[in-house]
C-alpha cells in the first residue's frame, strides 16, 4: 500500500471514529511502526490530526484545548506584558523551570538572554530557540504532546526527583475561581504539580481569557501558588487564601 492510500484510510476512519489508538492504526495501515510514524507526522504537520497519549484525535475532537498555533494568536499583547512582568520577578543566579504554553514561551525568550540563570524546561517551543540561549539550559525529556508542545510521561516525571528550582513559571489551559488552575491532560498535570512541589517561588502566568476556558484536570489549589501574573483582576469567588496578584 502506498503512503497516500494509507493516509487516506487513516483520515477516513478518523473522520468516523474521531479517535484511534495506535493498535488500531497499525492494523489499519499494515506497515511498520517507523512508516506509521512518518505518516502521522506528515498528517499532523498539515493539521489533519492531533497526536495524543495512546493514539490520535480528529482536530475537531481536540477542540477542548486549542492548538499551540491557535493560542499564539490570542491575547498576544497581554501575554507579552505578563511574560515581561514575570521575567522581572526572577532574580539573577536563579534556577528556573519554564512550563509549556505560549505565555511561558514569551517569558523564556526574555530569560534565555540572562547568562546567570539556569533554565529547565519540558517545552519543545522553548527548545526551538536553544541557539539563542545565553543561560544554561537543562532539558527534561519525555513523550511529545502535540497540542501544547510539552514533553510529558514517565521520563519527564522521573526527572523530578533529581531536580529543584528556585522559581517555576507555570501555565494553564483554564482557570477556576474556586478550584484553581487546570489543564486538559493528566500527563501534564503530573509535571506541573511536580514542579510546583519542587520550587520555592511558584508563579502562574495566565491572561484573563483563561477564565472562560474549560480545563477538566486541576493541577493545583490557589494556595499552592506564591504569585499570579495576569492582565485583569480575577472574578468573584476567588478564595481568600490565594497567591499574590500582579497585574501586568
Amino acid at each position: 500500500m502506498i503512503a497516500q492510500e494509507r493516509q487516506t484510510r487513516i483520515l477516513n476512519l478518523l473522520g468516523k471514529r474521531r479517535r484511534l489508538g495506535f493498535g488500531e492504526l497499525h492494523d489499519l495501515a499494515g506497515c511498520s511502526s517507523a512508516t506509521l510514524r512518518r505518516d502521522l507526522t506528515f498528517l499532523e504537520e498539515r493539521d489533519l490530526l492531533v497526536r495524543v497519549h495512546g493514539g490520535i484525535l480528529h482536530p475537531d475532537a481536540a477542540a477542548g484545548e486549542p492548538s499551540l498555533v491557535e493560542k499564539a494568536r490570542t491575547a498576544v499583547a497581554a501575554k507579552r506584558r505578563i511574560a515581561a512582568f514575570a521575567a522581572a520577578l526572577v532574580p539573577d543566579g536563579s534556577t528556573v523551570f519554564i512550563d509549556s504554553g505560549t505565555t511561558c514561551l514569551e517569558a523564556a525568550r526574555l530569560l534565555r538572554e540572562r547568562s546567570s540563570l539556569t533554565i529547565i524546561t519540558n517545552s519543545l517551543p522553548v527548545l526551538a530557540g536553544h541557539g539563542r540561549f545565553q543561560a544554561r539550559l537543562i532539558v527534561v525529556g519525555g513523550e511529545h504532546r502535540a497540542v501544547s508542545g510539552a514533553l510529558v510521561g514517565n521520563l519527564a516525571a522521573g526527572s523530578l526527583s533529581r531536580l529543584r528550582a528556585d522559581v517555576a513559571l507555570i501555565g494553564a489551559s483554564g482557570l477556576d475561581p474556586e478550584a484553581g488552575p487546570g489543564t486538559t491532560e493528566l500527563l501534564e498535570k503530573d509535571i506541573k504539580a511536580g514542579w510546583l512541589a519542587r520550587s520555592r517561588r511558584r508563579i502562574l502566568l495566565c491572561d484573563a481569557t483563561k477564565w472562560k476556558s474549560a480545563a477538566t484536570v486541576c493541577f493545583a489549589g490557589w494556595n499552592e501558588l506564591t504569585d499570579f501574573v495576569t492582565d485583569e483582576r480575577p472574578p468573584s469567588g476567588f478564595p481568600a487564601k490565594r497567591p499574590k496578584i500582579h497585574l501586568s
